[in-house]
C-alpha cells in the first residue's frame, strides 16, 4: 500500500536535514545521481528567459541546474510539500544569492502552475503522488506548446527476479518507496496527456528517464479530444 499525503509529509521532514547527504550515500552503489538529474535537466530543453517548475523540488538539488539553463533572465519555480525540506532549498537560494527562484509550499494536485510555462520537471518524486496522472495531466495543459515535462524516478524493472525487486524497496523505504508506489506507470499516464513522449531506462531498468512535449493543436484543452 502507498504512503498517504500525511504519510509522505513525515517521512521528508525528517530526512530534510540529512537528505543531501543520504541521497548521495547511493552514489556508492552505482546509481549515477548527479549524471541523471543532468541528463533531465537537459531533456527539458529551456531556452535562456524560459519559466520552468520543478514539482517535487524537496532540499533543491536541481535549482542550480536549472538555473544555468534559463539564466537570470528566466525564472525557476519550486514546489514541494514539506516545510522543512523547503527550509534547505531556501537556505541554499540565500547563501547563492539567486533572485530568480520562487519556492512554494503546497500539494503538486493543488498547484497552480504560472503562465507561460515553458517546462516541468520532477525527480525521484511523482511517483510518491497517488493522484499522480492528475498531476501530469494539469502539467500538460499548463505547458506552451511543444514544451516538454520531464520525468526522472525509480521503477520496477522487468527480467529480474521478485527478490531483488523487495530488497530494492527495502533499500529505499526511507524515502517513503513502497510496493504500490514501485509499480505506478506515469509514463503512461504522460502518453495519454503528450506528444512525443521518449522513455529511457537507468540503472539496468530499475530508474528511468521520460520525456513529452505539449500538444501542438488542443481540442478542449485536451491532446486530440481524449480524456487524460
Amino acid at each position: 500500500m502507498g504512503l498517504s499525503r500525511e504519510d509522505v509529509r513525515q517521512v521528508y521532514r525528517k530526512r530534510a536535514a540529512l537528505y543531501d547527504l543520504t541521497s548521495n550515500l547511493y552514489v556508492l552503489a552505482g546509481f549515477r545521481l548527479p549524471t541523471y538529474r543532468r541528463r533531465a535537466v537537459e531533456a527539458l530543453a529551456l531556452e535562456r528567459g524560459d519559466t520552468v517548475v520543478d514539482i517535487g523540488c524537496g532540499t533543491g538539488l536541481n535549482i542550480a541546474l536549472l538555473r544555468r539553463a534559463v539564466g537570470t533572465e528566466g525564472w525557476v519555480v519550486g514546489v514541494d510539500l514539506t516545510d522543512r525540506m523547503l527550509d534547505q532549498a531556501r537556505g541554499k537560494v540565500r547563501r547563492c544569492g539567486w533572485r530568480n527562484v520562487d519556492l512554494v509550499r503546497c500539494d503538486a494536485t493543488q498547484y497552480r502552475f504560472p503562465s507561460p510555462l515553458h517546462g516541468v520537471l520532477s525527480t525521484f518524486a511523482i511517483t510518491l503522488i497517488p493522484e499522480y496522472a492528475q498531476v501530469i495531466r494539469n502539467a500538460a495543459e499548463a505547458l506552451e506548446p511543444g514544451r516538454r515535462l520531464v520525468l526522472l524516478d525509480l521503477k520496477r524493472a522487468s527480467g529480474w527476479p521478485e527478490w531483488t525487486f523487495r530488497l530494492g524497496v527495502w533499500l529505499t523505504r526511507g524515502f517513503g518507496v513502497t510496493v504500490e508506489a514501485a509499480e505506478r506507470r506515469p509514463w503512461e499516464a504522460m502518453a495519454a496527456c503528450l506528444e512525443n513522449v521518449r522513455m529511457e531506462e537507468l540503472y539496468g531498468g530499475w530508474a528511468y528517464l521520460c520525456w513529452g512535449e505539449a500538444p501542438q493543436y488542443r481540442v478542449g484543452g485536451r491532446k486530440g479530444g481524449e480524456s487524460c
